[in-house]
This record gives C-alpha cells, structure tokens and sequence, in this order.
C-alpha cells in the first residue's frame, strides 16, 4: 500500500512539474511575439536547468538503487528539453549585454554538472555516498531555484505590478513542490523533501503577492513633457476657431 501511495504521488508530481514546466511557453511566446526578452530574467531557467540536470542524474541506478526515483528521471529528463528551449529563445532575442550572460550561465551550469556527474560516478564507488554526493549538491541548487523568484518578488513589490511573474508559473511551482515534498516524506529521502519544505512557503508567497496587486497590468507612468505639450496644442487648436469667429464679428461691427 504504501508503494502504491509513493508512485501515486511521484505520478502527480510528475504531472504538476510538467505545468510548471510548460507554464513559460506563454511568457516566450510573448517575448517572441514583440522580439524583445522586455523585463524578463532568465536566472530562473537556467537555475532550474541545473536542478533537472541533478536530478535526472540523482534518479539514474548510478546514484539511486535501482530504479526506485524512476519518476525523478522522466519529468526532469523533459524539464532539461523544455529549459533548453527557453534558454534558446531568451538567448535569441536577447540584448547583445545579455546574450553573454546568457551564454556564461548555461556554459557554466553544464560544466558543473558534468564535474559531479564524474565525480559521482569515478570517486565514489556505492549508492548510499553517491545519493550523499548528488543530493547534496542537487539540495542546494533546488534551494536556489525555489529561490530564484524573490528577484522578481521583489520587483512586483517594487513596482506594485504582477506584469513579469506568470500566475501558472506561480501556482503550479507551488503545487509541484508540495507533491515532491509529499514524495520525499513517504520515502524517507530529505534530499528530496529539505528544498520542497521552503519551494512550498514561496510559492505561496507568490500567490499571495499575485492576489494583492493582481488589479495592477502595469507600472503607472507619469505623463511625459511631449503629452503636455500635445494636450496643449489640442486645446489651442479648439480654441482658435472661437477666436477667429470673434475677430470676425469684431471686423464686421467696425466696418458697419
């Protein structure tokens, strides 16, 4: 029964990390409509590359006895398609600035990876120290990513918008950490449950911030001088035909 529980809540994790997952596509195809990345960051994709790249590896027989994290290796396998993909994008319509960010981060994150992923396999030589290994490294990169939102937290509180932080990427982040912490309780494994005990608290605190200034599409702006001076040629040019009327009448009167 209770292997039963545990693959029932790895099958929904995997369904709610798939959302999250997919969750962007909406957030990139605005970015491709315009052209622009706008306001955009993509430290929250590239993060939650690395954490994918970990996990896939941490669900693997190398790291795991068997296959008993099966369900770890096929979400985050895809999730590792899907951050791909966003990376690209962002790289494409990326500032020149940016792209170089862009570039180092991801070059940098694959890097490290295949440090561990040797390490892992060459130095230590049994699961228990290898799952130590991996999941220490995967503790602190899900840490991150889970906390990589507090960048644009900070920015709605900032500018009182909700514009650049996705309701579906916020709430389905908040549902996928609460599985996978279910998941890592019923098997006893904190490498799994640790980061999904602060992804929880976060991810509602995105849904709460949401719900406050979810009224606000955008940052109010003060008019610009051009406005002004614009507003004031409208009304000079409604005015000028009453003018021109009065000088008339005032013509007419003095030839009479």
């Amino acid at each position: 029964m209770a292997e039963k529980l545990h693959m029932a809540v790895g099958i929904m994790g995997n369904a709610a990390s798939l959302l999250l997952f997919a969750a962007p596509i909406l957030t990139f195809l605005r970015v491709i409509k315009k052209r622009s990345t706008e306001e955009f960051s993509c430290v929250p994709y590239i993060i939650s590359l690395s954490n994918c790249l970990l996990y896939t590896w941490y669900g693997f027989p190398i790291v795991s006895n068997k296959w008993e994290n099966f369900p770890l290796v096929t979400i985050n396998g895809l999730g590792i398609l899907f951050e791909l993909s966003f990376i690209f994008i962002y790289f494409w319509f990326a500032s020149s600035n940016r792209k170089i960010k862009v570039a180092v981060g991801t070059i940098c994150v694959i890097t490290a990876f295949c440090i561990i992923a040797l390490v892992s396999s060459f130095v230590f030589h049994d699961h228990h120290h290898r799952k130590i290994f991996v999941g220490t490294v995967g503790l602190f990169v899900a840490t991150a990513m889970y906390g990589s939102p507090l960048v644009v937290v900070k920015q709605v509180i900032s500018t009182k918008s909700v514009e650049f932080m996705p309701f579906y990427l916020s709430f389905f982040s908040f549902l996928a950490s609460s599985l996978w912490l279910a998941y890592g309780l019923l098997s006893h494994d904190l490498f799994l449950s640790t980061p999904n005990m602060l992804g929880c608290p976060l991810g509602f605190l995105q849904l709460v911030l949401y719900c406050i200034y979810r009224k606000n599409k955008g940052v109010i702006e003060e008019p610009l001088k051009w406005d002004i001076e614009k507003n004031d040629n409208d009304k000079t040019k409604q005015l000028q035909p009453a003018l021109n009327n009065d000088e008339m009448i005032t013509t007419i009167n003095g030839k009479c």
